[in-house]
């Protein structure tokens, strides 16, 4: 019986190691696109503003992102509505794009950082280093449910998303 239980854990390690690592390749092949339409669009408009200029390419990286994550990253996930979806996504996108949009002003206007492109890029790739790490945490918490959490007979998903 314990030799059972040794092996079910083996074989429960082994599969949650390649869920996680299949995760995380996706969700970091997805990210890569994503930071290049990003980068991209933020100095390509940053003659218009610093500010304008982070709102936009995140909102076209974040399309891109919503789209691979959904389909590639965490394709093996539970299913709920596409609007529950869309709806937790781009709402952990936008606390994101805010408090990036912040730093970034505060270095743009009280730092009068404004006209050093170098730093202005430094503090953006920042400020997306540390929203990857959230957002791979929110997506998988929130957004892109396991299975369990879905098909769970007495679980009520709103108390389950207040936890």
């Amino acid at each position: 019986m314990a030799l059972l239980s040794v092996a079910g854990l083996r074989s429960y390690v082994r599969n949650s190691w390649r869920i996680l690592l299949k995760e995380i390749t996706a969700f970091g092949a997805v990210g890569l696109v994503s930071l290049v339409i990003d980068l991209g669009l933020y100095n390509l408009l940053a003659p218009h503003g610093w500010l304008k200029a982070k709102f936009v390419s995140t909102i076209v990286a974040t399309t891109f992102a919503y789209f691979g994550n959904r389909y590639l990253s965490f394709s093996h996930r539970a299913r709920t509505s596409i609007g529950r979806e869309t709806s937790f996504f781009f709402g952990i996108n936008i606390i994101v794009l805010v408090l990036s949009e912040l730093v970034l002003a505060l270095f743009a206007y009280p730092f009068n950082q404004r006209s050093d492109h170098l730093v202005m890029n430094m503090v953006n790739l920042l400020t997306i280093a540390l929203g990857t790490v959230f957002r791979f945490w929110a997506y998988k918490r929130f957004v892109f449910l396991h299975p369990d959490r879905v098909h769970r007979r007495e679980a009520d998903l709103a108390l389950e998303l207040a936890e």
